[in-house]
């Protein structure tokens, strides 16, 4: 969010000043005349803990870094702590303090809490006095966290914290925008999964596409897009129709054959038990509208056991009166909503009424993709009116799928999927202008991936 609110023109200075004053406010009210320790890491987390211990009285504040100050990412953080009047040291493990302002870790740490925040943590939770986290408990999600009789959060509750983990939450206004939560955008870049140093092949997502007959291409794009997004393995289940044509494609691709030339029903016990060894599927691309293909995907569909995402044929096949039984994307454009029972008039309500009717996630495809899942909706606007051409809908589902593969949430994939489909768009038009094509599109996922997972 604070980088979709800098996106949006709302700066990280002014929101770490908001979000200071909100925790100096309660500080001054709730401990006057106490001794106030901050123990600030170098990230925005200890940003918000060092600019909040210039609003404090400097004869009762001290503050104690966890890192060196040329640590601290932030010039306006570092400028911060250069005018700060209170005391200030690197940490050490010392008493002669009533409140402790817990500053050290923010949101989006994983693994195991490495040193010197992890002696840190171990003081805190010995700490005699009343321990204040900043936003989240440092450490929450990890082996070790704060155990903090407050925690005073930004905006809203943050993921997996409670009133065990937390103590008394209390939740700030920091002034950021609405669209910083409802549209999608840079900031987004962080729920990508980011592979441990020591993942295997696999580890990082294995899709399985179900596709072809009719036309080739098709899973061959959601395929290469699956890859191109960070999937590890990507096998294509396609009839023999089609299987030749699709194995050209690429020589990383694993296709397996299914006998004829279209999807029948004599294939779906064969397919739900390859799925069993995928992360998640894809089916519908390029399927054709066989009445026995409908059949085969509506009977997929209501087996499969691991997150799926339906696009193209595949949505044509459930119609209106299906209910999903695990984490299922649809991915329509106006013509596939209206058949599964929506409302153009009324994109954004309608797309969420479906998606609790049917229990999916519904991406709803257009000059802005709804992303709704029944009790979430968020909005996605990157993209260009040169993304209409054959098989951009391929590689939106394949981008889909292989975040799905990766484990995200239905939603936050669907999301996010939307989001780098379209900037990969954007770069392909800036490249090719309205000559461009779904293939562009797939050339440019890693420049979005580099460029939105900068550090």
């Amino acid at each position: 969010m604070d980088a979709n609110s800098e996106a949006l023109g709302t700066g990280a200075a002014q929101l770490m000043i908001n979000a200071a004053s909100a925790v100096a406010e309660v500080l001054r009210e709730r401990f006057p005349g106490k001794r106030i320790l901050f123990v600030c890491g170098a990230g925005n987390n200890g940003g918000d803990g060092i600019v909040a211990a210039g609003m404090m009285p400097p004869d009762l504040t001290e503050v104690m870094l966890l890192r060196p100050a040329e640590d601290i990412r932030s010039p306006f953080v570092r400028e911060s702590l250069s005018k700060l009047r209170c005391p200030v040291s690197m940490f050490s493990p010392r008493t002669g303090f009533d409140v402790l302002a817990d500053c050290a870790l923010g949101t989006g740490v994983r693994g195991d809490v490495r040193e010197p925040h992890r002696s840190y943590i171990l003081f805190a939770r010995a700490f005699p006095g009343t321990v204040v986290s900043v936003d989240v408990p440092s450490g929450l999600g990890t082996d070790l966290s704060v155990e903090p009789h407050t925690t005073i959060t930004f905006h809203d509750i943050k993921e997996g914290m409670n009133t065990e983990n937390s103590g008394e939450i209390m939740v700030k206004d920091i002034g950021i925008p609405n669209d910083a939560c409802l549209r999608v955008g840079p900031g987004d870049m962080l729920r990508y999964p980011i592979p441990l140093k020591d993942s295997h092949k696999g580890d990082n997502g294995r899709v399985l596409v179900i596709g072809g007959g009719a036309f080739y291409g098709a899973p061959a794009l959601a395929a290469l897009a699956a890859l191109r997004v960070g999937a590890d393995i990507v096998r294509i289940a396609v009839p023999e129709s089609s299987s030749l044509l699709v194995s050209s494609f690429s020589p990383v691709f694993v296709v397996k054959e299914l006998d004829g030339e279209i999807l029948s029903l004599r294939h779906v016990d064969y397919l739900l038990n390859l799925a069993e060894y995928h992360d998640a599927v894809v089916i519908g691309p390029g399927l054709g509208v066989a009445p026995e293909t409908v059949e085969t995907v509506k009977v997929f569909v209501s087996q499969c056991g691991i997150p799926a995402v339906v696009d193209a044929d595949g949505l044509n096949a459930l119609g209106n009166d299906f209910k999903t039984t695990g984490k299922t994307i649809l991915t329509p454009h106006a013509g596939e909503f209206e058949r599964l029972g929506g409302n153009l008039e009324d994109r954004q309500a309608s797309a969420s009424e479906i998606a609790r009717r049917t229990g999916a996630t519904m991406l709803l495809k257009g000059r802005e993709d709804i992303i709704a899942d029944g009790s979430h909706v968020r909005i996605n606007g990157t993209g260009t009116p040169a993304m209409t051409g054959a098989g951009t809908g391929d590689v939106l589902s394949g981008i889909v799928v292989g975040l799905l593969s990766k484990g995200m949430s239905a939603f936050d994939a669907a999301s996010l999927g939307a989001y780098i489909s379209g900037k990969a768009g954007e770069f392909a038009f800036s490249e090719f202008s309205y000559g461009m094509t779904a293939a562009d599109v797939i050339s440019f996922i890693p420049k979005v991936l580099r460029e939105g997972l900068r550090e």
